[in-house]
């Protein structure tokens, strides 16, 4: 498997100044990654000019990702949130972009928080019709969109693989892809391997996080099943590991994602551990270890 390794910034950082960015990158670099995942929650909090002399400086590339907030969320049925959300959107692609970023994928389509109701017909035609426009200006730039599949406690839209493809159809662009997580995955599919094969082509990036979001296997997620199967259909695209704990926060995203305990405190020990224990299961699903 010839797949890029990355790493959520949130294990190094809790904001994108350049002080706390070059650090980032640095060390994302000297733990042997490819590239280090961005969030773009607020985008104009983020310097792209400065991100790519610092990723180019350090030979690795930059992901990025954001999740709505209910004010700009583009599955609502007021129109006003639904104009902001796609504005906030235009503004993370131009960022993304402008860094050298080619995917930009996260929870795009709904608010990144926990719903009172069902989703509406009318929210979600138009979120797919708000992406449906993303997506042929991401084209534009040769940026690939992914849409993650969130449990039901942050989103009320896409919670498993096959709602994302289904979503993702409707959409009618060729460069939406299913983004998939094993902490989303261990708590919304019923079968990992299922999943991962039904998506098949259209999966193109991949969280791996553990059931705690704490150091890998040391949880409750199949890693084994889910490498193998990432093997079995072929996947090419990008395996980021993303973990969180209250040692390093973001107000913004710490909370949405309910942070609220000390998982870990050595960012660098944690991202070392990860990339060893990632190479291991690739190792192993290719050689059926």
């Amino acid at each position: 498997m010839k797949n890029k390794i990355g790493v959520h910034a949130l294990v190094w950082v809790g904001g994108w100044s350049e002080t706390e960015s070059e650090r980032a990158i640095a060390a994302t670099a000297a733990c042997g990654y490819d590239l280090i995942e961005v969030p773009l929650l607020d985008p104009g909090a983020v310097d792209p000019e400065v991100t790519a002399r610092q990723l180019e400086s350090h030979g690795i590339e930059a992901t990025t990702s954001l999740g709505l907030s209910f004010d700009t969320d583009i599955s609502s049925t007021d129109p006003d949130a639904v104009a902001r959300g796609e504005a906030l959107l235009n503004d993370a692609l131009s960022v993304a972009r402008d860094m050298g970023s080619k995917y930009l994928g996260g929870v795009l389509f709904s608010a990144l928080n926990k719903y009172p109701a069902p989703a509406t017909a009318e929210g979600r035609r138009n979120s797919i019709e708000v992406l449906a426009r993303l997506a042929e200006k991401a084209k534009a730039s040769g940026i690939t969109l992914g849409l993650e599949a969130v449990n039901r406690y942050e989103s009320n839209l896409i919670n498993t693989g096959a709602q994302a493809a289904d979503f993702i159809k409707e959409t009618g662009s060729d460069n939406i892809k299913v983004h998939l997580d094993s902490y989303h995955m261990n708590i919304e599919e019923g079968d990992l391997a299922a999943s991962i094969k039904a998506c098949g082509d259209m999966l193109g990036y991949f969280h791996v996080g553990e059931s705690h979001r704490g150091y890998l296997g040391t949880g409750t997620v199949d890693f084994r099943t889910i490498f193998r199967n990432l093997a079995d259909i072929g996947f090419t695209g990008t395996i980021t590991f993303e973990s969180f704990s209250s040692a390093v926060v973001d107000p913004n995203l710490s909370t949405a994602l309910a942070v609220w305990r000390n998982l870990w405190s050595d960012g660098e020990d944690l991202a070392r551990h990860a990339k060893s224990f990632m190479d291991s299961e690739l190792y192993a699903a290719t050689q059926r270890v």
